[in-house]
């Protein structure tokens, strides 16, 4: 039985969101108006000013997505998210990458989660080496294009649910496993792992970790501080 190690996408290894580049890319495109970008606007700029939080950023990124992406090829949507991969690939953190990297040698099974379209978490998985990626299905009709509709998404929104079912259908062991996360909505599987670790953890997850006693990693350029 091979050893799990599970990795957050978001944050944790990119250092962006891939729903986010991909939006963005869709307006550059001209699949989407420009109208949509002005959509989230206010909570960016918001974030960046430190008056608001990434959070209802990324939330309102995600309607936005959602709101727009109903009639889309489905082969127009793999064109761009191939762009939007190959033009960011190189753009993680480098204490992810290496540990990746590093855990993949020992002989572990790589697994990526992402509320990102699996479209894009799939070809971002690929580069780096992961052996199973979990990103949002979309639905795709008879005529080849997005329906607007998430499949699975009971099993998408739930992390943990997420990795239980790894260990079960790849017949992993929770035995010397490794997981990280950058979020609270990670915590339920950093529970299940014997190694979790906190990687620029947000305030919640920060706090979660010290109480538990978990590894928690900061890496601000080139520096990566331990606490």
């Amino acid at each position: 039985m091979k050893k799990v190690a599970i990795f957050d996408i978001d944050g944790t290894i990119f250092r962006s969101s891939l729903l986010v580049e991909l939006t963005d890319a869709f307006i550059q495109e001209g699949v989407f108006s420009s109208k949509v970008g002005k959509s989230y606007a206010r909570a960016h700029k918001a974030w960046l000013d430190r008056n608001g939080s990434y959070e209802k950023y990324i939330i309102e990124v995600i309607d936005a997505f959602h709101k727009n992406i109903k009639g889309i090829k489905h082969s127009e949507f793999l064109k761009i998210a191939k762009k939007v991969v190959a033009f960011h690939k190189n753009r993680i953190y480098r204490y992810t990458r290496d540990l990746a990297r590093d855990l993949k040698k020992k002989g572990y099974y790589l697994l990526a989660i992402s509320k990102s379209p699996k479209e894009i978490v799939g070809e971002f998985g690929k580069q780096l080496g992961f052996d199973k990626v979990y990103g949002l299905v979309y639905e795709i009709d008879d005529k080849k294009r997005l329906t607007g509709e998430i499949l699975f998404w009971e099993l998408i929104s739930d992390k943990a649910k997420i990795l239980k079912r790894a260990i079960k259908k790849e017949n992993l062991t929770l035995k010397g496993s490794v997981g990280v996360g950058d979020t609270e909505s990670d915590i339920a599987f950093l529970k299940m792992v014997e190694k979790p670790i906190c990687f620029n953890p947000n305030k919640k997850l920060f706090l979660y970790a010290k109480k538990a006693g978990w590894k928690i990693i900061v890496e601000r350029k080139d520096v990566t501080y331990k606490f």
